[in-house]
């Protein structure tokens, strides 16, 4: 797999019926190593050990409805209370990260309400904090670490 601009994380690996897979320690499974799959498991590992964030918070790949339309978020973390903090939408290297990408994790974050957006493509970060009131965004350099929270 393609080196992504990420720290350097270990991941677990299993080779099965010519496919190979990665150990997810969120969804506490193998997947199927796509070049997204990839993508998600590094932001998994950033968000855990470089933002401090606990594994508890971390969910990966769920269902979501949207306008009535079934749609799956990537990665997104929670506050403590349930409501979420961060949404974050992956895309493979090869996916160049366009103003379709944000309108994408816009309208899921419409239903969401997340404070916190990420869109990367392993390659390329973008962060982003909402502002709910004046329905806009203003770009982060970073997310904030999980200290820095009052969850």
């Amino acid at each position: 797999m393609l080196k992504l601009n990420f720290p350097t994380y270990t991941f677990r690996f299993k080779n099965s019926e010519n496919k190979v897979s990665i150990f997810d320690e969120i969804r506490k499974k193998f997947i199927i190593l796509t070049p997204e799959e990839w993508v998600r498991q590094h932001v998994v590992h950033y968000l855990m050990h470089e933002k401090k964030y606990p594994k508890s918070l971390i969910n990966v790949e769920k269902v979501l409805t949207v306008n009535g339309l079934r749609k799956r978020y990537d990665v997104v973390v929670f506050n403590s209370d349930g409501s979420i903090h961060i949404l974050v939408e992956c895309k493979a290297p090869e996916v160049k990260i366009s103003q379709a990408t944000f309108d994408q994790i816009a309208r899921y974050n419409m239903t969401m309400q997340a404070r916190f957006l990420k869109v990367t493509n392993g390659l390329s970060h973008f962060y982003c904090q909402m502002d709910f009131e004046n329905e806009r965004y203003e770009f982060l350099r970073s997310l904030p670490d999980y200290k820095e929270n009052h969850l």
